[in-house]
């Protein structure tokens, strides 16, 4: 194949035109037309098709799995979007290799259909009824399973779950759309499917489990029960850095000889640990890496306390300092002084080995991830949602270490340097645009904690109860003064030097 040029220009991606893309993009091996659906997958953005829909490829790649092809799904408006991209290019996606030596580019074919996006989710009801559909997966984000901060539980006083407790055949949310389809399977005389999540959760299938039970419960409790008892909802570990498609990217794809309108980049890692506990069979995941096992739960805090925290620990400051990318913010000494120190004291002590890595090589591991600066991870990305992020990343690692009676003294700067950044404003003077679903009420009370610190611990909502101590409280203030006085780096030098 002639390099891409004028004359030779990128193939617009379809199914119809694989043969036309470049010998060096690997594209799909199986005849697309020989795939049937097993999964409907809900919430279909950059992270399931890098991850999941990856690993159900390669299984395909090898002549297996070809009647678990996957359904797209959203509940969303903003799905209508990546809906009308996908379609236009028969649910082809381009997934693109970010390895500091070099990229590479395959294309893959699993997803073969995305559902209308419809106000009531009928197509998506009607869909999950049908019996060929024996797995249901969902990436809804951290803050998308309506949990009480405080408790934990599930939030039956939501303005949406009362809708669809009220509502339940014209459901807003995913999980009402689930319960809606579970009620009609029940009265075909059809088995559940398994639920699985695939979001970043610690007991994300417990907690699926319990959206949708409880969901059911508040308007047909022997729906309940019986999705309860028959029903199967696997614990899950994903990990893979993903970043937000930008217009770098488009033009990677370009460059490679690929006119993709939404290619996904990643990079080249790749992990899932999944419980194995599926009522509706499954594909042989295992042929291609994927970890089954009956103890999820070890994997879960690994890589949620040391990754997931440990981008938040970099995000925050990142975003203060004016410091672009996740691998900027890796070469810069403070930061990583910062980010080694809270690690080893505050998080890892709180981290069990799991079969073949210890916690100390799980951070090195991470570490060098984070550095690839291939992988144009931006701090805005990783920041996102702290809202959702803190609570279930960083705020576990903290509670531990107050009942242990350990340090917190750098949890309690990354928390600091969260509320700081709220705020809006970067130490250089420069805006940070709005981040987070509720960053206006965020950014009200950053502004207010600048005279009383106090004011940010008291959000209940994100903090509950169980990590304000004495200690943490004192610790939180004493370093907001330091920010706001003698800047981000100052505070952090302060810390690194604690004995």
């Amino acid at each position: 194949m002639n390099p891409v040029t004028k004359a030779n220009p990128p193939a617009r991606l379809r199914r119809d035109s694989l043969s036309d893309l470049p010998a060096t993009v690997r594209t799909p091996t199986y005849a697309r037309t020989d795939l049937t659906p097993g999964i409907v997958h809900i919430g279909l953005g950059n992270f399931h098709r890098a991850h999941q829909a990856w690993y159900i490829h390669q299984m395909m790649q090898q002549g297996l799995a070809y009647d678990w092809a996957i359904i797209g799904a959203g509940v969303r408006k903003y799905d209508v979007v990546m809906r009308e991209r996908l379609l236009a290019q028969d649910c082809l996606t381009t997934l693109i290799e970010l390895d500091p030596t070099g990229i590479s580019a395959e294309v893959i074919g699993p997803m073969i259909d995305y559902l209308p996006i419809e106000d009531n989710n009928a197509a998506l009801i009607r869909k999950l009824v049908d019996p060929s559909i024996r797995i249901v997966s969902l990436t809804v984000t951290e803050g998308g399973y309506f949990l009480d901060a405080n408790t934990g539980a599930f939030d039956t006083d939501h303005e949406d779950i009362r809708h669809d407790a009220r509502n339940p055949n014209q459901p807003r949310t995913a999980f009402g759309a689930i319960v809606a389809a579970l009620k009609q399977r029940r009265a075909n005389g059809l088995k559940p499917f398994t639920a699985l999540s695939c979001d970043n959760l610690q007991g994300n299938g417990r907690i699926l489990r319990d959206c949708v039970v409880g969901l059911a419960r508040m308007s047909d409790p022997d729906l309940a029960n019986w999705i309860d008892g028959h029903g199967a909802f696997p614990n899950s570990m994903v990990d893979c850095i993903v970043p937000a498609t930008t217009d770098q990217v488009v033009s990677q794809s370009l460059a490679l000889g690929i006119d993709d309108r939404a290619p996904v980049s990643h990079e080249n890692f790749r992990q899932w640990v999944i419980e194995d506990d599926f009522c509706a069979g499954r594909p042989p995941l295992e042929q291609v890496g994927v970890t089954l096992t009956h103890d999820v739960h070890s994997y879960e805090i690994m890589k949620l306390r040391v990754l997931n925290g440990g981008h938040q620990l970099l995000a925050n400051v990142g975003e203060i300092l004016s410091i672009p990318t996740i691998s900027d913010c890796m070469l810069d000494p403070d930061i990583l002084a910062f980010f080694e120190k809270v690690q080893a004291e505050e998080i890892l002590p709180h981290v069990q080995a799991v079969p073949g890595t210890t916690g100390e090589e799980y951070l090195e591991l991470v570490k060098k991830r984070f550095s690839n600066s291939a992988v144009h991870d931006t701090t805005r990305r990783v920041a996102f949602d702290g809202s959702s992020r803190h609570p279930v990343f960083l705020l576990p690692s903290l509670r531990d270490a107050v009942v242990s009676g350990s340090s917190i003294q750098g949890l309690a700067l990354a928390e600091a340097f969260w509320c700081r950044m709220c705020t809006g404003v970067r130490e250089d003077g420069s805006e940070i645009a709005p981040n987070d679903p509720y960053w206006e009420d965020l950014q009200k009370t950053a502004l207010a904690s600048k005279a009383d610190p106090e004011l940010w611990l008291n959000q209940r909502q994100y903090y509950g109860t169980s990590s304000i101590s004495k200690q943490f409280s004192e610790a939180f203030t004493a370093w907001m003064n330091t920010i706001w006085q003698s800047g981000g780096r100052r505070a952090i030098a302060e810390y690194v030097t604690l004995v």
